[in-house]
């Protein structure tokens, strides 16, 4: 399950994520489920503003060298793949 909650601090979060422009270079594809039971698996996010709900506490890295992951956004939840 990847329930996310998004941090402005760094150094809080768990991955430095950087949001890739091309899908092949992406090491993972993600699609953004608006429902929360629905985000099962690494691949099928949910963004949450609770952070004691969240699996996943990220950073939205503007370097792409220095993020752990860099990811794309899918618009058809059958394309993400890919896990943490």
């Amino acid at each position: 399950m990847a329930i996310i909650y998004v941090t402005n601090q760094k150094h809080r979060a768990d991955l430095k994520i950087y949001r890739e422009d091309q899908k092949h270079r992406a090491d993972m594809l993600i699609f953004v489920e608006d429902q929360k039971h629905r985000a099962k698996g690494d691949c099928l996010w949910f963004y949450t503003d609770q952070k004691h709900i969240a699996d996943m506490t990220i950073y939205w890295e503007d370097q792409k060298h220095i993020a752990d992951l860099k990811i794309y956004e899918v618009d058809q939840r059958h394309i993400a793949k890919g896990s943490f």
